[in-house]
């Protein structure tokens, strides 16, 4: 198994983690790959939040539009999808690798196969109040809405009429979702995510403020990461 270095970047949902990873990555020349379970497939774009194709093309982004809503994935699947683009990457060009599904970081530190090492692993990860990202998710909803989220999503459905069992766990993408559902749901999962980084990993608690990251990447980064064979 090789192994490189990377920055990184966890938190729930809407806690502005990706707008701080890409002004990071400006500064420093970086590309990014994305840790995120739903980024994933192709053509959730306004449901998912995924960043527009400017951004996606100027840090030549991975971990996103990797399969579609048709298709199986897995934490495996996501691992192998991160070997591929990181081994493309010069060893000179630093890496910002943000996202929050935990899973991943996991997997990317200490391996899918191995047993729980004590500590877990140790990176950073925002600490925002919960009542901050509940009005964060409630507009980043309206945003959805106005952007056309009811068409994509029926527009989807009729490209892909049967959905991988993965793929409709996606918030936003079931027939019959209100937006209050979709309130409710999101708000749920930013709470998953928070309390997976309070327990399954040694969470580096930083604020959400581009200061405060580049204050923390400078002295505990970069992380080693592990990179399996294919």
């Amino acid at each position: 198994m090789a192994s490189r270095f990377a920055y990184l970047l966890a938190g729930p949902t809407a806690s502005g983690k990706s707008a701080i990873a890409s002004a990071l990555a400006r500064e420093m020349g970086a590309k990014i790959l994305s840790a995120d379970s739903m980024l994933v497939y192709k053509g959730m774009d306004i449901g998912t939040a995924k960043p527009s194709k400017s951004e996606i093309s100027e840090f030549s982004m991975g971990g996103v539009d990797v399969v579609t809503p048709a298709e199986e994935f897995s934490s495996g699947a996501w691992l192998r999808a991160a070997a591929d683009w990181l081994k493309a990457r010069p060893e000179s060009e630093p890496i910002i690798i943000v996202g929050g599904t935990g899973l991943y970081f996991s997997a990317l530190l200490r391996g899918l196969d191995r047993k729980w090492e004590q500590p877990p692993p140790e990176y950073p990860v925002i600490r925002i109040d919960r009542a901050v990202v509940r009005r964060r998710i409630a507009d980043r909803l309206d945003e959805m809405f106005m952007q056309g989220l009811e068409a994509e999503k029926a527009a989807l459905h009729e490209l892909y009429p049967v959905w991988s069992r993965t793929a409709s766990l996606a918030i936003g993408y079931r027939e019959g979702d209100t937006r209050e559902k979709i309130f409710v749901r999101t708000c749920q999962l930013a709470k998953r995510q928070d309390t997976w980084f309070r327990h399954q990993a040694s969470a580096i608690y930083v604020e959400p403020t581009v200061e405060a990251v580049r204050r923390c990447w400078r002295e505990n980064g970069p992380w080693r990461i592990e990179i399996p064979e294919i």
